[in-house]
């Protein structure tokens, strides 16, 4: 058996018990996802709130933006409170207050050190008691704490509101007035808040951890680090030692033995025909590009939110483009770009590999360009009237705003992107079939292409598995299908495939070790890659299991990128192979850069936040957007980048770029991403750290902490950076324009 055939068993393998046991999983997390109680009742019997109170709450939270203003359980925006800390924090001083005033006569915060040690010590019990009966379904509680949760209830009935004693917090909050139409949805966002909290303190039947393993951090209410966080991390830390040592084996054993390749004397892309449907995509990289500069526009405003709350330089900008609404189209339009970029490379190299262009693949390509157009406005539509409360809550789930980070668009419009993508697949299937059927030294590559194609055009039905009233815990698990497995996982693959076709293409890597290294490579990324998305579930109301599992693999994830550093090399070295690789000088400059953020963005950086006990207190603050921005972008944006340029040059080969032009662009794009993340988020992310350890969680979020004055100190020093990122996406796409409008030929 050779090394192609036992690769791809391995694989095959793999995939197969890495699926089966993430599938497994899911089940556990169904069986053991928080309880919803259909009533919430005091020992009196007075009725505070209902499961229908609950999930219409919910509803009315994501229709004002959901994870896009504020989070719950760590997940979402990082401007306004994690709304599950922020209540539980708000519901124990409540509580603690009305002890002190019945059993000391004053406030809790005049109480001595050891009187308040001795209140708190008693409200830990009562706090975490699970009071909720499995066979009636409801949960009981004191009329006392029913008395802290009405205070509560109370605060955030006045904040989601117009009401003036608490503008000065929405302003804080990025919140515009108004954020919530009627009081009625305000309160039954209330009851939803309330249930996140109560899961995040509860502990589980006969257990002393909550639902949540006891996130987030609050010492007051006894929330504090598992010994099962402590004890995955440790092995999480030594599974990562253990898969770069068997790497480094593997790479000192096998890496190298062929002899060097001489390279053609001529450009072969150069002889390849380009087909009507390969013309076609020109205008899906120009869509790339417009969509790029809209992302930086929102991203830029969305910043700005921070430090002038609904204001944009004296404008207010949030009763027209609210904060919630600006984050939302700037993290989807990351993702769409990106997407873009890449569906058109596939369908621009299809024809290319097989050298045969199917009959009507022209119209398939323009059709769906069509197709991608009406779902980015009409579902950017939807969510505008979604978050300014014109949609109502029975349109919301369908066509408006469903309140999920980077799947956050209407079902409809996931639904018929998802169709999209269907075409795309059967576009990229009739386009490959010639070459799906020769046996030759590409076949595997061709192979892997097709099946990673397949796998994007399938997973991301992923994110059609939840119903508007699915279980939190479930839409959690089915999200990071789509955000992990998709987006990190099949694209990923399939851009290596694409990469090595380029490279077997242009002769500078043999057909056989190309097969070898990115069957080794997909095999060794999806090793951990499957079972990482494990580490996004620790505290979204899921048991030991799941966090032993997500701590084990996703170590495993940073493994690659260990010998990252020869993989930059191999790649700088063949731009230099011979005279003719010049003119993709750019392209694998942008390959190159996709190594050092790799590195960087999602390994030094991802591994700062990836393990429990690090996410334990990390979730949810700026190092989570220190590692989402440099390995968004940095990893994927930049991989968008270069295979646009590659694509670029295939379709008018003989139009002569500006050098100069992409020079400064790819430095000012690299210099301005690392400033965005050592001048602000790296320095914000420790602050917040360090407010985490030293007061809670809540804390770090809280508007006393957002609004000190260093915090908007290193929010403004976004600026340079921003703009200097800003102005390279200007020349890249002035150098894209130039090459179609008035373009010098050689």
């Amino acid at each position: 058996m050779d090394t192609t055939r036992k690769l791809w068993i391995g694989l095959i393998t793999l995939l197969c018990v890495g699926f089966a046991v993430l599938l497994w999983m899911g089940g556990e997390i169904y069986r053991h996802q928080p309880p919803i109680p259909e009533s919430i009742q005091t020992e009196s019997g007075q009725v505070i709130f209902t499961r229908a109170d609950i999930e219409t709450g919910r509803t009315v939270w994501q229709s004002i933006g959901g994870q896009q203003l504020g989070s719950i359980w760590g997940h979402g925006a990082l401007v306004a409170p994690d709304w599950s800390a922020d209540w539980l924090h708000r519901e124990s001083t409540a509580w603690l207050s009305i002890r002190s005033q019945e059993q000391f006569g004053q406030a809790f915060e005049t109480l001595s050190a050891g009187d308040q040690a001795k209140l708190s010590a008693e409200l830990r019990p009562d706090i975490r008691a699970n009071t909720f009966d499995e066979k009636t379904k409801t949960l009981t509680i004191s009329n006392e704490r029913a008395l802290a949760m009405s205070q509560v209830a109370a605060h955030y009935e006045s904040l989601f509101s117009n009401d003036p004693a608490t503008a000065d917090l929405r302003e804080t909050y990025a919140m515009k007035d108004g954020t919530v139409d009627t009081a009625e949805h305000r309160r039954q966002m209330s009851a939803f808040f309330y249930w996140t909290a109560w899961a995040a303190v509860t502990n589980r039947p006969n257990q002393t951890t909550s639902y949540t393993n006891n996130w987030p951090y609050d010492p007051i209410v006894g929330n504090q680090a598992t010994s099962s966080t402590f004890l995955w991390t440790v092995f999480s830390v030594l599974f990562m030692i253990a898969g770069i040592g068997l790497l480094g084996w593997h790479y000192a054993v096998y890496h190298g033995k062929e002899g060097p390749l001489t390279p053609p004397v001529t450009d072969p892309l150069r002889g390849i025909v380009i087909t009507p449907s390969m013309k076609a995509t020109a205008k899906y990289f120009w869509l790339v590009l417009a969509l790029f500069l809209v992302q930086i526009l929102l991203g830029a405003t969305t910043a700005h939110f921070q430090v002038e709350g609904q204001y944009f330089y004296g404008f207010k900008l949030s009763e027209i483009l609210p904060y919630s609404l600006t984050r939302s189209w700037h993290t989807q339009l990351a993702v769409l770009w990106i997407a873009t970029a890449w569906l058109a490379t596939g369908l621009y190299v299809a024809p290319a590999i097989s050298g045969h262009e199917p009959k009507f693949q022209r119209f398939g390509v323009n059709f769906l360009f069509v197709c991608l157009l009406i779902i980015v406005v009409g579902a950017f539509t939807g969510q505008w009237f979604a978050v300014m409360q014109k949609l109502g809550l029975a349109n919301n789930f369908w066509f408006g705003h469903q309140g999920w980070e980077y799947v956050d668009i209407g079902r409809f419009w996931q639904v018929f992107l998802f169709v999209g993508l269907m075409v795309w697949l059967v576009l990229m299937g009739r386009g490959l079939w010639p070459a799906l059927r020769r046996k030759d030294e590409m076949t595997s590559i061709v192979g892997l292409l097709f099946l990673s194609t397949v796998a994007i055009g399938m997973f991301y039905a992923a994110g059609l598995m939840w119903g508007e009233h699915t279980h939190l815990s479930m839409v959690e698990y089915w999200r990071w299908w789509v955000v992990h497995l998709w987006v990190e996982g099949f694209f990923e693959v399939f851009a290596v495939a694409v990469m090595s076709f380029l490279f077997v293409k242009l002769g500078l890597v043999r057909g056989k070790s190309a097969t070898v290294n990115v069957l080794f490579a997909t095999i060794v990324f999806m090793a951990g890659g499957i079972l990482g998305t494990f580490h996004h579930l620790y505290f979204t109301g899921t048991t030991t299991a799941v966090v032993a599992l997500g701590a084990s693999f996703s170590a495993l994830e940073v493994v690659p990128l260990a010998l990252i550093g020869i993989e930059a090399y191999d790649t700088w070295s063949h731009s230099k192979a011979t005279p003719w690789m010049a003119r993709y000088k750019w392209p694998l400059m942008f390959f190159i850069a996709v190594s050092f953020w790799n590195l960087v963005g999602a390994g030094l950086f991802g591994f700062l936040i990836n393990t429990p006990l690090a996410l334990y207190y990390m979730q949810g603050l700026n190092l989570t957007a220190l590692h989402g921005h440099t390995a968004l972008f940095g990893v994927y944006g930049m991989l968008g980048i270069g295979l646009l340029l590659f694509c670029v040059r295939g379709l008018k080969p003989d139009v002569e770029w500006n050098d100069k032009l992409l020079r400064n662009s790819f430095w000012t794009l690299n210099i301005g991403l690392s400033m965005m993340a050592l001048l602000t988020l790296l320095p914000l992310g420790l602050l917040q750290l360090n407010a985490v350890l030293n007061h809670g969680y809540w804390y770090a979020r809280s508007a006393e902490f957002m609004g000190k004055p260093i915090i908007d100190l290193l929010v403004w020093m976004r600026v340079p950076g921003d703009t200097i990122f800003s102005i390279g996406a200007l020349f890249l796409a002035w150098v894209v324009f130039r090459t179609w409008v008035a373009p010098k030929t050689k």
